[in-house]
């Protein structure tokens, strides 16, 4: 007997403990951002007090405007942002059964591009029951525990060889009894229990069986051996060795088989008939298991050889209501499924039919077995085809994930067993089921989904996707308003029109558009399509290069527009307090309104093509418009910021600069966005914005 790592809980707790989870792509791209953005803020900086300095300004002054620059240069609302819309995101999500372990979970929901779907308790209910049985060489079908052969009913405790079977099955098993009568109980993995049940059924008393047949040694089911051993002591000092499992490694044990009371030898058509009888089970997409035994005198121990076969076990697991439907709808999203099961062959591919697992394409399938004697590159080119992968260990769950994860993909793997843990721990995104699940799983998981209902994992990915596009929403609006106070600020010190803005107004901007509207925008409703759409890829940037040039269009149109605004005050009022006040509200209301504008890559303030209201943002952009009308109302806050009264010309002039940039910005929407997905050869929508 085996303790420690040598058995096969320390094996699968050592694997799961070398499993190391991977870095998230916006975990990765957000810490490049930062790092471009510090780099590029130095550079701005630097260059705007050099020419200051040139121009023949203060050494004084333009060091307060550079640190000031330096300030607006980088987008202090982003790690709140990011974080805080992570966080949200968790609690919308805790609220529909799905419970996320790690903050960046989320984002991962929404970049999955392959779902490993472990078959049992997830893809079906975990509810085992036998429905059929072949014993010496008849066939034995049960319904609601009453046994028939030929359609006719039969009593079990007429055929010997059935009632062995079952005694063996009863005996070689897991399952404890407790309570009697109406109170008892059954406690174990679904498919032991299954095999109690159904001995239960037959009549025989198993607590009284076990009681005359206790247990001496236990030899669990591995990765070589695929059959559980049980010794128990038999008549007249011999022992009895109980043996079920792989019915082709258990057949290959075997000598002979009974009929009856009669044992014969197992000839080759008889091993024939056999495995036809599996394939054929295994074809109803029936769980299959063997069982055989032998007696033997107490001095040989109790290795499984020379064993006596008495037949085939096979128990239906129900697939679970709607898995065809959710299926396609993962295909539609552009999320690839495979299936990983322990099942052989036949079973797994009865089941994935029955699924329509390949959405009527050509079914590839791989015997796990064969994993070890593939080449890399060879398995690497195999796993872009395969769906289902039969007769899988737990050290091959993990290996399937992990070449996955070579190919380029962001893998999540879904499981409910201790078998899974070293796999879950070792994807893009463990997803285990919360309520039948086991406690290894849920804790090495990434997500649970409390009610055990697929579906849900649906509108997970739903909302994931919905958070990184938001997430994106927030940055591109960062960047574009954060590039307008560099532009302002470069342009009117480069050309000789002094500093627009006092390092006092920088920082109030900062803190009006940098904060609120930018959270805003990351708690924006899912978009009507975003299941259409497939998963980005892990190596797209955050933000791309026709990104940056659209940011920086936006941008150049919102100094523009401050700076005619500036310009017109210098003209009538000259250097001073009304120009900067001119500069300061223009910039900082073109910013807000940009905020509307930043919902969507397309048309969604002068259109009909609008998004679903953003409640948060509507309130966002009215109070900080507020706030920013009172920065000139109010003496206190005209001291601080140094701004002055406007008049109604001046009012018409600030509302002109601010609004003018709005509507620029969403008329050259449309050209852009064509032109982007015509470049990159994706279908132009009629309808609302993509951000993918």
């Amino acid at each position: 007997m085996e303790t420690g790592l040598n058995t096969e809980i320390g094996r699968i707790q050592a694997m799961a403990e070398g499993a190391r989870h991977p870095e998230t792509p916006v975990e990765r791209q957000l810490d490049q951002l930062g790092g471009q953005l510090a780099f590029v803020s130095a550079g701005v900086c630097a260059g705007v007090f050099v020419i200051g300095l040139l121009r023949g300004y203060g050494l004084l002054p333009m060091l307060k405007a550079s640190i000031s620059l330096a300030v607006a240069a980088v987008p202090e609302g982003l790690p709140t942002v990011a974080t805080t819309t992570l966080a949200l995101g968790i609690r919308d999500m805790r609220r529909r059964n799905v419970l996320i372990r790690r903050l960046d979970a989320v984002e991962t929901l929404g970049s999955t591009q392959i779902i490993c779907l472990d078959k049992t308790g997830t893809l079906t209910l975990n509810r085992m029951g036998v429905v059929q049985i072949y014993a010496g060489t008849q066939r034995v079908q049960v319904e609601d525990g009453a046994f028939f052969v030929a359609g006719r009913a039969s009593e079990p405790q007429a055929s010997p060889e059935l009632r062995r079977l079952l005694e063996v099955l009863a005996l070689c098993n897991e399952t404890r009894i407790d309570g009697e009568g109406d109170d008892l109980e059954l406690s174990g993995s679904p498919t032991e229990q299954a095999l109690v049940r159904i001995a239960m059924d037959a009549g025989i008393d198993v607590a009284e069986l076990r009681a005359g047949h206790p247990r001496l040694e236990t030899r669990e089911r591995s990765d070589e051996n695929q059959y559980m051993v049980t010794v128990h002591p038999s008549d007249e000092d011999r022992r009895l060795v109980a043996v079920k499992g792989n019915p082709n490694q258990l057949l290959d044990l075997c000598g002979r088989y009974q009929v009856g009371q009669e044992l014969r030898e197992l000839d080759p058509d008889t091993r024939s008939a056999i495995l036809r009888e599996n394939e054929r089970m295994a074809g109803d997409a029936l769980r299959v298991l063997g069982a055989a035994y032998v007696e033997h005198g107490s001095d040989e121990g109790g290795a499984p050889t020379d064993l006596t076969w008495l037949g085939l076990v096979g128990m239906a697991d129900p697939v679970r209501p709607g898995m065809d439907t959710l299926l396609d709808g993962f295909r539609r999203a552009g999320i690839e499924t495979a299936m990983i099961t322990g099942d052989q062959s036949a079973t797994a591919y009865a089941i994935a039919k029955q699924l329509d697992l390949a959405g009527g394409q050509s079914l590839e399938m791989l015997d796990s077995t064969a994993l070890e004697r593939l080449e890399p590159d060879v398995l690497a080119a195999l796993l872009r085809e395969v769906r289902v992968f039969s007769r899988v260990s737990p050290a091959h769950k993990l290996q399937i994930v992990q070449a996955l994860q070579k190919t380029g993909k962001i893998v999540a793997m879904t499981g409910d067993g201790v078998n899974d843990g070293p796999a879950l721990k070792a994807a893009d995104l463990g997803i285990a089921m919360g309520g039948g699940g086991s406690e290894v799983a849920r804790s090495l998981s990434d997500v649970v989904i409390t009610d055990d209902n697929l579906h849900t994992l649906q509108e997970a990915v739903r909302h994931g996707r919905t958070i990184y596009n938001n997430i994106r929403k927030s940055i591109r609006f960062l960047l574009s308003t954060n590039m307008s106070e560099i532009e302002l600020t470069t342009v009117g010190v480069a050309v000789g029109l002094g500093e627009p803005m006092n390092p006092m107004q920088l920082l109030w901007i900062n803190i009006m558009t940098d904060v609120f509207p930018a959270l805003a925008l990351a708690m924006e409703p899912p978009e009507p399509e975003i299941l259409e759409r497939p998963p980005r890829s892990p190596d797209e940037p955050v933000i791309r290069g026709r990104d940056l040039r659209r940011l920086g269009a936006e941008s150049g149109v919102i100094t523009a527009g401050s700076l005619g605004a500036y310009g017109y005050a210098l003209w009538r009022y000259g250097p001073g307090p009304q120009a900067s006040t001119h500069a300061f509200m223009s910039l900082t209301l073109a910013q807000l309104l940009h905020a509307m504008s930043s919902r969507s890559e397309q048309p969604c303030v002068l259109t009909s093509h609008g998004l679903p209201r953003n409640r948060y943002l509507d309130a966002a952009v009215g109070t900080s418009v507020a706030v920013q009308l009172l920065s000139v109302a109010l003496p206190p806050l005209r001291r601080l910021l140094g701004t002055t009264r406007i008049g109604l010309v001046d009012a018409l002039v600030i509302g002109a600069s601010a609004a003018l940039p709005l509507l620029i910005n969403e008329a050259t929407k449309q050209t852009d966005a064509r032109q982007a997905r015509v470049s990159t050869g994706e279908p132009v929508p009629r309808g609302v914005s993509h951000d993918q």
